[in-house]
């Protein structure tokens, strides 16, 4: 199989445009509070001074995109193992898109309405989806 189309690629490039846009929104969302509340630029020196500058709903993309850098983590990790190692196959890249398709659900979730039980299902098939992946991984690495 083609190193670059062995079916992992675009949903690889898929999380990552996510990751950009909710980046993109962080910022937006950021300069807009700061903006509006009147906030010098000069204030936000550290993760935690931008915490208790922009409180509660104001910092969902925030947290949001300090979620992208975490079990997506995984994501990359073992789509990269598959196409470098080999075993991709159509159980893998099924899974890889359940991921994409439910990290969008939970970045839209929790970048708008955040209701944390939806949130929390979102999250939790995209990760069962990732963990699927990694143990058929170990199996046939056996």
């Amino acid at each position: 199989m083609d190193i670059l189309n062995n079916g992992l690629a675009t949903p690889m490039l898929a999380t990552l445009l996510l990751t950009m846009l909710v980046w993109i929104y962080l910022f937006i969302q950021r300069i807009g509070y700061a903006k509006a509340n009147n906030i010098d630029i000069e204030d936000f020196k550290t993760p935690g001074d931008t915490a208790a500058l922009i409180p509660g709903p104001n910092s969902s993309a925030s947290n949001n995109f300090q979620n992208l850098l975490e079990m997506p983590l995984v994501f990359y990790t073992i789509c990269f193992y598959l196409t470098i190692f080999g075993g991709v196959d159509d159980l893998h890249v099924a899974c890889a898109w359940v991921f994409v398709i439910f990290r969008v659900l939970h970045s839209f979730i929790h970048c708008t309405f955040n209701r944390v039980l939806l949130r929390f299902i979102a999250y939790l098939v995209s990760s069962v989806a990732v963990w699927v992946m990694v143990v058929r991984a170990i199996l046939s690495a056996l």
